[in-house]
């Protein structure tokens, strides 16, 4: 999601207006209703893009209209009709087999962010998580991992580190170091900028797909972590608390404090 975010300068008042411009002059008539949903519905983008892109020019106006910059509100009024656009569906998620993992630690040398894929898997992160990660948030020592978005359970949640993902997350902390990035996973081929970001990380992770035919979206990544934890005997409550997912019974909220030491016996369960 694009934020916009107030500077008491002039500067970003012409951004916005110069944004707003070009978005609905092509039209002759600034604002218009009918330009701005074709901008959205003929975007060569997701549907869940051009969602986000609808809440950007409410966004924009809202802003424009404090500033003087436009008089109507035109995004307010957007699909009056019903909205066309649809989430895609979610199908059915499907975990990777074993043999699919043993096939990404077998090309852990040969194919791009296999790696950062394999981490995903053995840590239970959701995508957007793990790509913004900062080497900030991982202690080699205590063998953790800091961080987390969405919910008050999980935001700023501590994860243990595998022992079989350690290698590699040592060995992003080095790369990391050697870019001056203070990100934990980084493209050196990038061409904005090498830290990663989701949809860094989404493009990466189709094309290390294709190269092995294999058919999975990156949250089946953590619904992977998530079924091989069930299968071996995690504590359910642990698995709650590295997920970050929020413990509803009464009673084991007043336990849900565990230490390192636990949260780390119980992932080492997890089989290779």
């Amino acid at each position: 999601m694009i934020s916009i975010v107030y500077f008491p300068t002039n500067y970003h008042q012409s951004i916005c207006a110069i944004f707003l411009f070009r978005a609905t002059s092509k039209c002759g008539e600034l604002g218009r209703v009918s330009h701005l949903e074709g901008t959205t519905l003929n975007a060569d983008i997701g549907d869940a893009t051009k969602l986000r892109t609808k809440s950007l020019f409410i966004m924009l106006y809202k802003y424009s209209l404090a500033h003087d910059i436009v008089e109507k509100d035109y995004a307010q009024v957007m699909f009056a009709n019903g909205n066309p656009v649809k989430r895609e569906n979610k199908s059915d998620k499907v975990p990777f087999t074993d043999d699919e993992i043993r096939l990404l630690w077998q090309n852990l040398d040969l194919i791009p962010f296999t790696d950062m894929i394999l981490i995903e898997i053995y840590s239970g992160w959701r995508p957007q998580e793990l790509a913004i990660l900062k080497t900030t948030d991982i202690n080699l020592e205590a063998e953790t991992m800091k961080g987390g978005l969405k919910t008050a359970a999980g935001k700023n949640r501590i994860v243990p580190i595998h022992s079989l993902i350690k290698p590699l997350i040592e060995n992003r902390v080095q790369e990391a170091a050697t870019l001056h990035s203070e990100y934990l996973f980084n493209d050196m081929n990038g061409q904005q900028g090498t830290h990663m970001t989701y949809d860094k990380y989404r493009n990466r992770f189709k094309k290390a797909m294709d190269r092995l035919k294999m058919h999975h979206s990156p949250h089946e990544t953590r619904h992977t972590f998530t079924t091989k934890a069930k299968s071996c005997h995690v504590d359910e409550y642990v698995l709650k608390l590295i997920l970050g997912h929020a413990i509803e019974d009464i009673t084991e909220k007043v336990y849900t404090h565990r230490t390192i030491e636990q949260l780390k016996a119980e992932i080492e369960k997890i089989t290779k």
